[in-house]
């Protein structure tokens, strides 16, 4: 009896240790991201260090590409379509990355001090702040070129066949590139990362990023 008393407190004992570690590891996380959010306080124009922020897709409103990778139903017709037509012309496009919840985000933003000792605003230069990122929304892919898998999230997907095809289709099928070089926003090229602005609801949540380049007023 006393045997099954001391492996019951023993058990307690233990989920209590790990609930503690992770309400720590949690406080740890807000905290930073409190103070970074307090050192960058935000302009007039609403931007955290060149980023919009954006609401998280409802689940319902989420469709399977392939395992691990969702995107806004509607941005994914419109994928399937281009993807299709790249096929036709010799490119292979390849998805990358779809939606990001804000969650998630979050933990990959953190996650990446363990393996540089970085602050938050040094790792904001290169990943967008939790909450800030066009991912979110579900309507926002990172592309890749199925003949040239080296140039992954790198600077030189611009010399693929995938991604000059991009620029003479993409727009067709309501696509375009969110922060090309030398964007207004200030955000580091990035010519894998694209958006659907094919529907109207698409556009809204795109307001502030077309406003600011002129292409609505």
């Amino acid at each position: 009896m006393n045997n099954d008393r001391q492996l019951t407190a023993a058990l307690v004992a233990g989920i209590s240790v790990v609930a503690i570690f992770g309400a720590l590891k949690h406080w740890k996380y807000s905290q930073e991201w409190n103070e970074f959010i307090v050192q960058e306080a935000l302009p007039a124009e609403g931007l955290l260090l060149g980023y919009f922020q954006y609401p998280e897709a409802a689940e319902a409103d989420l469709a399977v590409v392939e395992p691990g990778l969702r995107i806004h139903k509607d941005a994914y017709t419109a994928l399937i379509s281009m993807r299709a037509a790249a096929n036709d012309d010799g490119v292979e496009l390849i998805l990358l990355s779809g939606f990001q919840s804000h969650e998630w985000q979050k933990k990959i933003f953190f996650a990446i001090k363990s393996d540089k000792d970085s602050k938050a605003i040094e790792r904001a230069n290169a990943f967008a702040p939790p909450g800030y990122s066009e991912h979110s929304t579900g309507y926002a892919i990172d592309l890749g070129d199925g003949s040239s898998r080296n140039s992954d999230f790198e600077i030189d997907f611009e010399s693929t066949e995938a991604f000059h095809w991009l620029q003479d289709n993409a727009s067709k099928f309501g696509f375009v590139l969110s922060f090309p070089n030398a964007n207004i926003q200030g955000v580091r090229y990035q010519p894998w990362h694209w958006r659907f602005e094919g529907t109207e609801t698409a556009k809204r949540q795109f307001r502030q990023p077309n406003e600011l380049t002129g292409k609505i007023k």
